[in-house]
């Protein structure tokens, strides 16, 4: 087998259950070296256990690859820091990072309360923000000292509640919009240095999402996380290094690439807005709807 990634390293958060397990299984197949980052925690983010983490890794060692736990927590900016230095000082450099740990706080908009908006936004936005923070400094140094690119990887996680919106969770689908955002920001900042910014909205059956609704036999197959592990794993390579600020889908059977927002209808401004209402509801009835999250026209 061709290993796509060998000899580099990898940091992926949230890796000790899900799509983050397999993310850590298949880079590590393909040869790099991974820092299995997870708390351990329960889905709405409270406890911590050491055991997942630690038995991801003991499968990569025992499958003939290298591999060490971490267990900061990557919102936290001290947490953030210790975990890019820890992979410095045990494997050398930082070539990887993939950001996927998160949580969820479900509730609807009129019953949530501002802790569940809160520790939503944390985990997800500033734990995306604190790890890519840290890494670009190791970067930076990286590029400042050889004059040369540093072939560095980013890989978000976005969601389909981001990009199209899913009731019950105005806080996570806020958060994961902002990562798609980040995403393409960051891709276009970092280019200079030799830095890939990417981002992925995967659909897939893991202990998240399995309450969130039923789904037959077949439908859990096409959203087995192992479906999405490739997607990060070419991304992570030296071979995708002419791919930057592109948010690709993943799950249920199928796999694209987003077109981003674009304007849709226009018109001169208007100045009025008695003689601006017509046409600002003749152009919303003209536009696209919003998807739903099938990506199908939706309202």
């Amino acid at each position: 087998m061709s290993r796509l990634c060998e000899g580099r390293v990898a940091i992926v958060t949230g890796a000790g259950r899900g799509v983050g397990r397999e993310h850590a299984l298949m880079l590590a197949a393909h040869g790099a070296k991974v820092v299995v980052n997870d708390l351990g925690a329960k889905v709405d983010g409270s406890g911590a256990d050491a055991g997942p983490a630690n038995e991801v890794v003991e499968l990569i060692k025992k499958n003939g690859g290298e591999a060490i736990a971490n267990g900061d927590d990557v919102s936290s900016w001290d947490g953030a820091k210790n975990m890019i230095d820890q992979a410095v000082k045990t494997f050398g450099k930082l070539d990887v990072l993939v950001n996927n740990a998160g949580i969820l706080r479900d509730r609807m908009l009129a019953n949530m309360t501002e802790q569940e908006w809160d520790d939503v936004i944390k985990v997800h936005l500033k734990g995306t923000f604190c790890p890519t923070r840290h890494a670009v400094d190791y970067w930076r140094a990286k590029n400042k000292e050889t004059g040369k690119p540093v072939n560095g990887r980013v890989i978000n996680t976005s969601s389909t509640s981001g990009l199209f919106g899913n009731m019950g969770q105005t806080n996570y689908g806020a958060a994961k919009a902002g990562i798609a955002a980040f995403s393409i920001i960051a891709a276009r900042e970092l280019r200079r240095i030799g830095v890939t910014v990417n981002a992925i909205s995967p659909s897939a059956v893991t202990r998240m999402t399995e309450g969130l609704r039923e789904r037959t036999e077949e439908q859990k197959a096409a959203g087995d996380p192992k479906w999405i592990a490739p997607v990060i794993t070419y991304l992570a390579s030296e071979e995708s290094e002419d791919i930057t600020a592109r948010v690709f889908y993943i799950g249920n059977g199928v796999f694209s690439v987003m077109e981003g927002w674009h304007r849709g209808p226009q018109c001169d401004p208007i100045a009025d807005p008695v003689k601006l209402g017509p046409v600002l509801r003749k152009m919303a009835n003209e536009a696209r709807r919003n998807g739903g999250m099938d990506s199908k026209d939706l309202d």
